[in-house]
């Protein structure tokens, strides 16, 4: 890599890498330090490529996605890890932002990193159905019945979600733990 694609490559991590890493750690199920691996993997692979690329955020978003997908899939177990994190700071009015960032959080670390995956591609990134069919590499009525599933296992898993409602998700930053909708 020349000394311009060099410069362009470091500008592209310093403007992009805090939202690419906030992808990483709902990916992740809220684990930072498998999250900035999982980040920091992507950008290695970029780097190799990086005077090719003609979108480059689209190209290492793909990537944290596949490789989510390939950990998922490993045969090997993976043990569960707990972790305490204090509240995000944030004014007394944004009270019930910081309440539904944690709930959020805590219940997507409980689902399956398929599940995770499936609803971060849907609801944080937007993608629609077939989008995430194609990245995930199974068909679209997969990611419906895995959307499906995994949203009546957070319905499961955190029910107080639904007592939060729209009063919390007004509070609640934009594309930081987006709230799923949750029907009593």
């Amino acid at each position: 890599m020349d000394a311009a694609g060099q410069e362009s490559f470091r500008e592209f991590v310093a403007g992009r890498s805090s939202a690419l890493l906030k992808t990483a750690v709902l990916l992740s199920g809220g684990d930072r330090h498998a999250a900035e691996d999982l980040l920091q993997n992507a950008l290695i692979k970029v780097a190799g490529r990086w005077q090719r690329i003609d979108e480059p955020e689209a190209y290492v978003r793909r990537i944290l996605y596949r490789q989510q997908v390939s950990r998922w899939r490993l045969k090997w177990r993976r043990r569960e890890l707990t972790v305490a994190e204090p509240p995000e700071s944030g004014a007394a009015d944004g009270a019930a932002g910081v309440e539904l960032r944690l709930v959020m959080r805590g219940a997507l670390a409980r689902l399956t990193a398929r599940q995770r995956t499936v609803l971060v591609l849907r609801y944080f990134e937007d993608l629609p159905e077939g989008e995430v069919a194609r990245i995930l590499g199974c068909s679209v009525g997969t990611v419906r019945s895995t959307t499906h599933r995994s949203l009546a296992r957070l319905r499961e898993l955190a029910p107080e979600l639904a007592t939060l409602g729209p009063a919390a998700a007004e509070h609640a930053p934009s594309r930081d733990f987006s709230p799923v909708e949750v029907r009593p």
